[in-house]
């Protein structure tokens, strides 16, 4: 029974593969070279005046097709594909001018000339091995029915592969050719499209210089972003503080004093008040205990972060399945960015999304914490100005964390987190 099942779950996997892999060939024949054409025609017109103009969205479409890979690449295969593009400055400007200096950027980052090489090298040599992972799958069924009898509706001699098939003794040899090559089906469409990934990364991936340079100006730019938050904390807890907690303890204080002027004189009034000032001592500690969880929740520093996103999922109000597989704890920081990070993502899920069931996964492999979160919502959701995915990239970005997000129209979207670190 156990060798039936693992023969049954290699049947799945291959078909599974095989699947991907024909679906993905589609976005690789079709979708690449139209891009890598459009892309061509709109810098080949910057000269003109018009790729000033369509250079910034076609490029913006190339890089949401390479960001799509990369994600496909991460949850299908593990492999994992880094993203070096250069962020736009803050301060760029509308209009022509703006549309000018968008272009010169692109045109200078190198990620744009990596995404541009990647989209020849899908179309070709990334294509071929798409096509390989589902063809060994498919093709034999061929064989096996020419063996049956389909070679009769021939009047020719029919090629299948080198195997000439004119009688039922050559359509008997496709077969065995069919069953060989459904052998090598049943156990290549996953190295094949691990290739496939593979073979983008080597082409999409920054140099190593690349990355490091990349990385310090991400890591210079999150540092004064972090600073910058962690102000803003600050003040909203001095605010909430002050206007919370604080006014009902002073208040409480008022009433004490009162109830102290009145326990001889008027001991129902001082009771009445004394009833006021223990609900004031109960609403002022749900405070506190609400402002200390939104600092670092309890359970996140007594039982670390696993525990804690189950937690998280409890309180939602949709149906929320978590898996975590976690070996050990990551260093303090690490767990509190990505616990908020969760957070922030299931809140804008039940306010945006409308969904009925969300999916946490949470593990750590290879050196970095992996979260997944997923929906079955209407989709539509963008990093980008006035997103709360922005917030969710710059807190990450302070631990060179990465964000993706893949979220089509009609659904489902999947938001992916990623933080190096070590468990311990």
């Amino acid at each position: 029974m156990t060798a039936t099942h693992a023969i049954r779950k290699r049947l799945e996997g291959s078909l599974r593969d095989a699947g991907r892999a024909f679906v993905l060939s589609f976005a690789s024949i079709a979708g690449s070279t139209v891009l890598f054409i459009l892309a061509m025609l709109s810098i080949t017109t910057v000269v003109l005046g018009v790729g000033i103009v369509t250079t910034p969205h076609v490029l913006a479409a190339v890089r949401a097709h390479a960001n799509r890979r990369r994600l496909l690449a991460a949850t299908w295969a593990d492999v994992r594909i880094p993203a070096a593009y250069r962020p736009f400055p803050r301060d760029l400007r509308t209009g022509i001018t703006g549309q000018v200096e968008r272009t010169t950027l692109l045109l200078k980052d190198p990620a744009t000339w990596r995404d541009l090489r990647w989209l020849f090298v899908d179309m070709s040599a990334g294509y071929v091995l798409l096509v390989l992972a589902f063809a060994l799958v498919v093709y034999p069924v061929e064989g096996f029915l020419l063996a049956a009898g389909l070679w009769r509706v021939f009047d020719e001699t029919y090629w299948y592969g080198f195997v000439p098939v004119s009688d039922q003794a050559t359509a008997l040899a496709a077969a065995a050719l069919g069953a060989v090559l459904l052998a090598a089906g049943v156990w290549a469409p996953r190295p094949l499209l691990r290739l496939h990934f593979v073979l983008a990364r080597s082409v999409l991936a920054p140099t190593h210089e690349q990355e490091m340079a990349s990385r310090i100006d991400r890591l210079t730019e999150t540092r004064h972003e972090a600073v910058d938050t962690a102000a803003s904390e600050l003040r909203r807890i001095e605010r909430d503080l002050h206007d919370g907690a604080q006014a009902r303890l002073v208040a409480m204080g008022m009433n004490l004093g009162t109830i102290e002027a009145l326990i001889e004189k008027d001991p129902a009034q001082a009771k009445r008040l004394l009833a006021t000032a223990r609900a004031s001592s109960a609403e002022a500690l749900t405070e506190l205990r609400d402002l200390v969880r939104g600092i670092h929740p309890p359970v996140l520093a007594e039982r670390g972060l696993g525990d804690a996103v189950r937690a998280l999922a409890l309180r939602m109000p949709l149906a929320t399945e978590v898996t975590v597989e976690l070996a050990g704890r990551a260093e303090a920081p690490v767990e509190s960015a990505a616990y908020f990070a969760v957070s922030e993502t299931l809140t804008n899920t039940v306010k945006h999304a409308d969904a009925d069931r969300i999916w946490v996964d949470v593990h750590h492999a290879e050196g970095m914490l992996r979260i997944s979160v997923t929906d079955n919502g209407r989709g539509g959701a963008a990093v980008g100005a006035g997103s709360g995915l922005s917030g969710i990239e710059r807190r990450l970005g302070t631990f060179d964390g990465v964000l993706a997000v893949s979220s089509p129209a009609g659904g489902p979207t999947m938001v992916t987190m990623e933080i190096p670190c070590v468990l311990s």
